[in-house]
């Protein structure tokens, strides 16, 4: 039973829980409060002031709103709801004379600040603030920190809120960041100047209030009212992180996150952040045919003719890429099925059952991790694969769920049981719990990629399928492909997997698949965005839009499926990739029935019901595959490089930047103790 209490505020009475601080209550009232250091994801340090307000009633003072608890106020003397008041003039004075604080320090750098023009310290001084300031002593200095590639520091602006310093230790799970000295020196610092090691670091630039901390690749690049906002969907991993995409004229200038409680809340990972100039170089902006050993640029007329005429009356094997989306991966299955041939996305071999969605996605949702009491991975490095699911799983282990891990040991930012490496340790966790049955507490068991791609996944499968009937919790396949799931929902699977699609094929349709070596022989059509393995391997290049210069759909790894916008268009001759596939089919003599985006989702609903239902999880029947016994084997983690897993990200001068220094860290020698 929840405590709830009534409180006025500013004469609108709301009934809330107890629990609550007056900060909160007035969100659900509707009143606004200023803050710079309260965030409802973080810790509350309610050290900047700004949040003050008068508590009838209360001591002749102002009280900060964010640490203040709704139970802790007194009620009025016949009872009534405790009042509360944010415009009385004791506010007013005591903010005005916080906001005169906080810019004794603060330069007047607004015209040269990247985050002029959405930034808190701006509006609040406008808003909240006065028009003058008493103080004529020269303004303190700090020097800038160097935190890495990717975040910029100037420092003398720092109004000391520690958001970033709450962020980095509880969220991302680092201990880098820390505040020193009092008064008059205390400053944000890095402990002995070390660079930030978190891949979720740059959240830091959004979360801070003033313009210390900034986005290094962005600088001076553009003002926030010159950019489109596109709200869409992250491929980077498979967790379908909402982002927004800024773009300037053509070119993307910048990607931040989007709140969705449900999915990334509103943290993405620096992968997904500082992609964007990836984007931009190696692209294929013509298409290509290879003559004498050598390819030749092409019109789109000879290209479609020459992947005619190489395809018709061969055998035909599709691929399907990690980043295609849902429409892309249905034309190519109707087109190469059509002509009697063979489509398959799981390209990394992964033993992923076909048509049994409670196996290749599992029955949890991601926000079950919020509840969860025990979370048991499995083959699985979620801090590499997916780091704001990381996030999440620390999150839960912060609130006291127990974590343990089958599989590499490796720093997760936060503690577990490893159980063991290899296979005989899942097997002896599932005599364990077939001996001591449910225990009754809520958990998630995550089995990751690591677990399902060896040849013997789908016995791996069977086993924690088996565990998670015994022990009653919900499971949840951990994909690291952006593209995979809508791709197995929409059937594009060869029984026998890889091998059995490519077998004995003259001719291979590669859509994007830049994973996968293709070895010497069958005639090569590649339609993809960058020129990275597979179109060196090609023979006739098709080139296709990006995620962001296209509308198109992805599923995440928990089966939501979600749209992402196009920002921007293709470069050069590059085309929408369902587009390309119905231009092909027409030249084919196979012409797909559809004309147009829209004719082609209704298609896609129409076969599979449950595409249509965006952002929302579908519930997945439970389906037990039958029991089998897995090989002697130790488990292995997928991701071995974060920053270089796509084409977009190889082609990306940041994050091959943040690669090495990744691999230099791990070879940094150590000191002997």
């Amino acid at each position: 039973m929840t405590n709830l209490k009534k409180i006025s505020i500013d004469g609108i009475e709301v009934e809330v829980d107890g629990a609550m601080t007056i900060i909160q209550a007035a969100e659900v009232a509707g009143v606004e409060i200023p803050r710079f250091c309260y965030h409802e994801r973080l810790s509350i340090a309610g050290n900047c002031r700004m949040c003050l307000v008068e508590v009838v009633g209360g001591p002749p003072k102002p009280a900060a709103s964010c640490a203040m608890q709704v139970r802790d106020l007194r009620p009025g003397p016949n009872g009534e709801a405790p009042v509360v008041k944010t415009n009385s003039p004791m506010v007013k004075k005591a903010r005005e004379g916080v906001m005169e604080f906080l810019l004794i320090n603060h330069p007047l750098d607004c015209p040269i600040c990247d985050q002029g023009g959405e930034c808190d310290l701006q509006d609040q001084a406008m808003a909240y603030g006065v028009d003058f300031s008493r103080y004529r002593e020269p303004k303190r200095a700090s020097e800038d920190l160097n935190l890495g590639p990717l975040v910029a520091t100037t420092m003398t602006r720092c109004i000391s809120c520690t958001r970033c310093v709450r962020f980095t230790t509880e969220v991302a799970g680092i201990t880098q960041m820390g505040q020193t000295g009092r008064g008059e020196d205390a400053e944000i610092t890095s402990y002995l100047n070390q660079t930030l090691a978190s891949n979720l670091q740059g959240n830091i630039i959004d979360l801070c209030p003033v313009g210390a901390l900034t986005s290094k690749p962005y600088a001076f690049t553009a003002r926030p009212w010159e950019l489109t906002k596109t709200e869409s969907i992250d491929v980077m991993d498979a967790l379908g992180s909402n982002i927004r995409i800024d773009t300037k004229g053509r070119e993307v200038m910048r990607i931040i996150p989007r709140n969705h409680d449900g999915v990334n809340e509103e943290w993405i990972s620096d992968k997904s952040r500082f992609i964007w100039d990836g984007l931009r170089r190696q692209r294929l902006d013509t298409p290509y045919i290879r003559e004498n050993g050598k390819l030749r640029k092409a019109t789109w007329g000879e290209a479609l003719t020459a992947a005619a005429t190489a395809m018709k009356g061969k055998k035909i094997a599709g691929l399907v890429g990690d980043l295609a989306p849902v429409e892309a991966v249905f034309s190519l299955k109707q087109l190469v099925e059509g002509l009697g041939g063979r489509v398959e996305s799981r390209t990394d071999g992964a033993k992923l059952p076909a048509g049994n969605r409670s196996a290749y996605v599992g029955t949890a949702s991601i926000e079950d991790i919020d509840s969860a009491k025990s979370i048991l991975l499995i083959g699985t490095n979620p801090r590499d694969e997916a780091p704001v699911l990381n996030a999440r799983i620390r999150k839960a282990w912060s609130l006291g769920a127990n974590v343990a891990l089958v599989g590499q040991a490796v720093d997760l930012t936060y503690d577990y049981a490893h159980v063991g490496t290899d296979r005989a340790a899942l097997l002896s966790l599932v005599a364990e719990a077939e001996k001591a049955g449910p225990d009754g507490r809520s958990g998630v068991i995550i089995v990751g990629q690591g677990a399902l791609n060896e040849a013997d996944g789908e016995a791996v499968l069977s086993q924690v399928q088996k565990l998670v009937e015994i022990m009653g919790v919900k499971l949840l396949v951990l994909h690291t492909a952006a593209a995979r799931v809508g791709a197995m929902d929409v059937g594009a699977l060869t029984e026998g997997g890889l091998s059995a699609a490519m077998d004995g094929a003259e001719v291979i349709y590669n859509l994007g698949a830049d994973e996968v070596e293709i070895a010497a022989g069958p005639f090569v059509i590649y339609q993809g965005s960058h020129g990275d393995r597979g179109a060196h391997r090609a023979d006739i290049i098709l080139p296709g839009a990006a995620y962001t210069e296209e509308n198109g759909l992805f599923v995440n790894t928990e089966g939501r499926p979600q749209l992402a916008m196009r920002a921007g268009f293709a470069p050069g001759e590059a085309k929408e990739n369902w587009a390309i596939l119905r231009a092909l089919s027409a030249e084919l003599g196979a012409t797909l029935p559809w004309d147009s985006l829209a004719a082609l989702r209704r298609a896609i609903v129409a076969a599979h019901p449950h595409l249509g239902a965006v952002d929302e999880v579908a519930e997945s029947e439970w389906n037990r595959i039958p029991l089998r016994e897995p090989a002697k084997a130790t488990f292995r983690n997928v991701v071995k490089d974060f920053y270089l897993t796509n084409p977009i990200a190889r082609a990306s001068a940041v994050m091959a930047e943040l690669s090495a220094m990744a691999k230099a860290r791990g070879e940094a020698p150590m000191a002997a103790e």
